[in-house]
């Protein structure tokens, strides 16, 4: 952390064209500047009449000075050789043309702000500038009126270079005073305005994502894989890393961005904790009992941040409690970093911390706490030692660093036996408690100790959390012999601990009441609304005893008994004809009251008596008008059902607030061309629309005036933001707490997205070379339009969320998360197989529809089922905590799949079980309900450990009862009611096609269906599968979802044998 320069605001070494002063920040500051200066002129700055400032030549090596913090801070450049001498009334620059020439655009500002006029001293390549200085040295004079003015200039700047020497020269012979007015910019500099703090803010960012992104899984790994990188090795790639933000997925612009100083690696024994530190080239040193430091600055538009962590291996009781104590002393002193507080608070406080955990530390600990941090990397006048008693002030920024020099760690190792710690965070002192910049990269004691015993027994370890990048390594386990097994009895702890705790929540939930009710559907139409004529003199009157379609009043008229009688469509359950030689046939069936598909209403039961026309045929010799009439009423049908039930969905819609549009104060957050899922109805051409964030929700919109829909940000549930890798969209998906219409159609789910790839077809026919020129072309420019989409994504999911981030939207707890790929496993959700993968806070599959989102908080438990050796895939059951929801089933996970989904089930801590066979979900959750607690006394979800449940079935038949597995067949119920309660593996097309053919169809010998069963396993590819797989397969085809008993073996006891007449 040696002193380093101001590297990254470049001078203006080329055309003034390219630069541009900002007129507004240099006009506010220099207005400061001199209030400052006129407020605090006796005790500040020296009573001066006038203030020289001497910039030296730029210089290779890394340093801070002030007066290049004030080039920056003023003008937002580093003028290097370059004098600056401000009055009163005059500001005078002494410097080159091309500088010159950037500097007049400031003259009216100058003027404006302060009332001072600029003026500027050109000096030319072949001179020394010796006339110039007498000029400016005489301006002084006059402006004072004093024949020994007192210049205030920096005294610890040393004067270098030309110029600079015949500048100090001439101020030594001539008649000024000097005095030196560092603490006046010391003051000056320390509070900073909102565009510093948002440089600061960029630079920390990056700062703790190389920290967390690229040095913890670098040090991992090496430790890890037991390589052998020396610091100065690490040093450079970790500058590199700073060098190039896109390596760490931060999107700031590289040219923005340098080093505060090289980073810092330390190990071994050898540990400096002085801010001119440096990695020596010496080996990471990471055998047990040791310590290794790391310390990285970086800077955004020349303001800088600073971290440092500590990292702990296999750390004896000593090293642990010195960190321990530390931690707390680092949060105690950004804690006493309040307004008003004294600079020295915040030592005192760590002191307080130490005197009361570990008095024996104290002699070991820094002898600050931090300085002031901004465009210099150490604040002259800010340093966090008890002797300060400067004022803290809102704006402030510091380097909160502490650390313990050289303590004893009482082993044999030379290594070892001497060790140091240090904790810095960049913080801004604000009205609310302090803010650490830099607390995306953790210090707490489970991600920096790490534990890879070979020969000792493992101790427990913490178990990380799924914090929105996915689930890090184990930090307690980075190698063992034994990792597998310790890994798989600590899990088996934890699910123990996680079944008593569900059990005793899902006790206290039974006990206030239950479940949460079930959604309910809309209301229907009772036979009594249904009314197509209120009068006899209403019906159309007819020459002709035809079928005729009243399209006005959706009614159709049949000549019965040589009247016209008048019957609503929605009556009508449906209508077909057929043509026989010269004879046309039309077939009407009604939907009659009492039957399973049209309950009783209100209307039908008060007069039970009545009389219902079921069917009606017609024969008629015109077949063209036959037609038509078939047609027509299948039309006004489809029709009226659709209203209707559009009708009937908008019934149940929750009222929503009104969007309030975006005014002058906040400009609407745009995302262009975006397809939308469900897309709006109609038979036209499907167009894209653009998203609008707006006050309280999201606006999307074609051009079409009819096609929009709003949705409000009190009804997002989840928000989810899916960038393209290894799929065609890019997307943005909102899950919502109540459903809203899109078009005709209601919904919980609504999606924009973009397709990244142009779907091309190639008309030569034939494969195209890999070296081809073309194809490489061709994959370039999708990779680049895939970069540009996501980015596009990106931003405005940022822009997004730093609007909800607002205090109004803090109680909706809206953040966009992001599908943790490496998590993922494929699945079938609903028909067909897809990625299905974990979120932070949920389980989603958003690519196929119908969409999966899975809320983990909602999760009872998760029972794995079908779990055995052999199996090429399992079943994945989903208890929610409300009962009367149907149990949501993943089927056919791969096998490969098991042990990330128990650990990430785990990590997450989610209760699972396993068992070896599909259950049959409906009645176990009907007697749950009915009687919690049985449930409860007979150890609640315990009746789906697999391990107790095998050892003490012999002698708990009882206690199973209404716990019935799918494969045994229930004793008191009918067929058809066991199979309404049927394992979820049947989808429900199949129950679909078994009732239309039970009507017309014949039931088929046993040797069709073995055939047809055989026949669906070929085309499948799974004749590879076990013996059991292929009977399953042979029973659901039969129409039943029961697995044969495993003890006969023929598979099927002859008592429980399906008989097919």
């Amino acid at each position: 952390m040696a002193d380093h320069h101001n590297g990254s605001a470049k001078p203006p070494a080329s055309a003034a064209g390219a630069y541009t002063i900002n007129l507004e920040n240099f006009s506010k500051r220099l207005k400061g500047f001199y209030t400052h200066w006129s407020e605090h002129k006796s005790d500040l700055w020296g009573s001066t009449d006038a203030i020289a400032i001497a910039t030296p030549p730029t210089s290779e090596d890394l340093r801070y000075l002030k007066s290049s913090a004030l080039n920056i801070w003023l003008l937002g450049y580093e003028f290097p050789e370059t004098i600056m001498v401000f009055m009163n009334k005059q500001i005078h620059f002494l410097c080159s043309q091309k500088k010159a020439n950037l500097l007049g655009t400031i003259k009216k500002s100058a003027q404006e702000a302060v009332g001072a006029d600029l003026v500027i001293h050109v000096k030319a390549k072949n001179i020394d500038g010796a006339s110039l200085m007498e000029e400016v040295i005489h301006a002084v004079h006059v402006q004072s009126k004093s024949e020994s003015p007192i210049v205030g200039y920096i005294s610890k700047e040393a004067p270098e270079g030309k110029l600079l020497e015949s500048w100090a020269e001439k101020l030594g012979s001539s008649t000024l005073q000097l005095t030196d007015v560092t603490n006046g910019f010391s003051e000056l500099f320390s509070v900073k305005d909102v565009t510093e703090l948002t440089c600061i803010r960029k630079a920390a960012y990056l700062t703790s994502s190389v920290m967390k992104s690229f040095v913890v899984p670098k040090l991992e790994r090496v430790i890890d894989e037991e390589k052998k990188v020396s610091h100065s090795s690490l040093m450079d790639d970790t500058e590199k890393a700073i060098l190039e933000p896109s390596r760490v997925k931060v999107k700031l612009k590289a040219e923005n961005v340098d080093i505060c100083y090289p980073p810092i690696f330390q190990s071994g024994g050898q540990f400096d904790l002085r801010p001119s530190a440096s990695s020596n080239d010496e080996d990471l040193y990471y055998d047990s009992t040791s310590v290794i430091i790391c310390a990285i600055g970086s800077r955004y538009n020349s303001y800088c941040s600073n971290v440092a962590r500590t990292f702990l291996i296999n750390a004896t009781a000593i090293q642990s409690k010195a960190y321990e104590v530390l931690l707390k002393a680092h949060d105690a002193a950004i804690g006493a970093l309040k307004p008003g507080n004294t600079v020295g608070a915040a030592y005192q406080a760590a002191l307080a911390v130490l005197q009361k955990e570990a008095p024996e530390l104290i002699p070991y600990l820094t002898k600050s706490a931090g300085t002031g941090i901004g465009l210099e990397f150490r604040e002259s006048g800010l340093s966090l030692n008890s002797k300060n008693d400067r004022l803290l002030k809102v704006g402030m920024v510091f380097n909160v660093s502490l650390g313990f020099q050289n303590l004893q760690a009482q082993t044999n190792n030379p290594k070892t036996e001497k060790f140091s710690l240090l904790l810095a965070d960049t913080v801004i002192v604000s009205e609310k408690p302090a803010e650490v910049l830099t607390a995306g990269c953790s210090k707490a004691v489970k991600d920096v100790a790490y534990s890879f015993n070979e020969e000792e027994e493992e101790p427990p370890r913490v178990r990380p959390d799924l914090n929105g990048s996915g689930v890090l390594p184990s930090k307690a386990t980075l190698r063992s012999d034994n990792q597998e097994m310790s890994k798989e009895e600590l899990r088996r702890q934890h699910q123990a601990e996680l079944a008593r705790q569900k059990n005793e929540e899902t006790a206290r939930r039974l006990a206030g009441g239950g479940s949460a009710a079930a959604e309910g559907r809309g209301p229907l139409r009772t036979s009594s609304e249904l009314i197509a004529y209120k009068n006899v003199s209403d019906i159309p009157f007819s020459k002709e005893l035809v079928i005729q379609v009243d399209q006005k009043n959706e009614a159709i008229l049949l000549p019965i008994y040589g009247s016209m009688v008048p019957f609503h469509v929605s009556t009508v359950k449906s209508v077909t004809s057929h043509q026989d030689n010269r004879t046309c046939t039309i077939r009407i069936i009604f939907n009659v009251p009492g039957t399973p598909f049209s309950p009783h209403d209100a209307n039908t039961l008060k007069f039970q008596g009545a009389v219902y026309l079921k069917e009606i045929t017609f024969r008629s010799k015109d077949p063209r008008h036959s037609s038509e009439v078939v047609q027509q009423i299948k039309t006004l049908r489809r029709h009226v059902t659709s209203r209707e039930s559009e009708r009937a969905e908008r019934a149940t819609l929750v009222t929503q607030e009104k969007l309030q549009l975006s005014g002058n104060r906040m400009k609407p957050i745009k995302l262009p061309d975006l397809w939308i899922r469900p897309p709006f109805g109609g038979r036209g051409r499907k167009l894209t629309g653009t998203l609008e964030a707006h006050v309280n929700g999201f606006r999307y919109s074609t051009s079409r005036p009819d096609e929009r829909v709003d949705i409000m940000f009190a009804n997002i549930k989840h928000a989810f933001f899916q960038p393209a890798e290894r799929e065609m969209i890019t997307l943005l998906h909102l899950h919502l707490h109540n459903h809203i219409m899109v078009g005709n159609k209601k919904t919980k789910d609504v999606q924009f997205y973009v397709e990244v790839m142009d779907v091309v077809q190639t008309l030569g026919g034939g494969r195209r070379s890999a070296l081809d020129p073309d194809e490489i072309e061709e994959e370039q420019r999708e990779r680049d339009r895939k970069n540009r989409i996501n980015m596009e994504f990106q931003n405005f999911v940022n822009k997004v969320q730093d609007h909800w981030a607002q205090p109004q939207f803090k109680t909706l707890d809206l953040e966009f998360d992001m599908p943790l790929r490496e998590l993922g496993f494929y699945g079938v959700p609903h028909k067909a197989s897809a990625f299905i993968v974990p979120t932070s806070s949920c389980l989603v599959e958003l690519i196929e529809t119908p969409f999966l989102v899975v809320t983990l908080s909602e999760i009872e438990i998760v029972n794995l089922e079908r779990v055995g050796f052999g199996q090429k895939n399992f079943d994945m059951a989903i208890v929610f905590k409300d009962f009367k929801r149907d149990v949501l089933r993943i089927d056919s996970i791969p096998s490969s799949s098991l042990d990330g989904i128990k650990e990430w089930l785990d990590t997450t801590d989610l209760k699972y079980y396993e068992s070896r066979l599909n259950l049959n979900w409906r009645p176990i959750l009907k007697t749950i309900t009915e009687d919690p607690e049985k449930f409860i006394e007979d150890g609640g979800w315990e009746f789906l450990n697999m391990d107790a449940s095998d050892s003490d079935s012999e002698n708990t038949e009882e206690s199973d009862q209404g716990y019935e597995p799918s494969d045994v067949e229930p004793e008191s119920a009918s067929d058809e009611e066991a199979n309404e309660s049927e394992s979820l593996v049947e989808s429900d097309d199949d129950e679909e096609e078994s009732e239309e053919d039970s009507e017309e169809e014949k039931g088929k010998t046993w040797e069709e269906l073995e055939r047809e069963a055989s026949n669906a396993d070929r085309e499948k590819g799974d004749e590879s599968d076990s013996e059991e797989e292929k009977r399953r397969r042979k029973v659901k085809a039969f129409g039943k979802s029961r697995i044969p008993d495993r003890r006969d073996s023929k598979g099927v006891p002859a008592a429980k044998r399906p008989k097919f007449k």
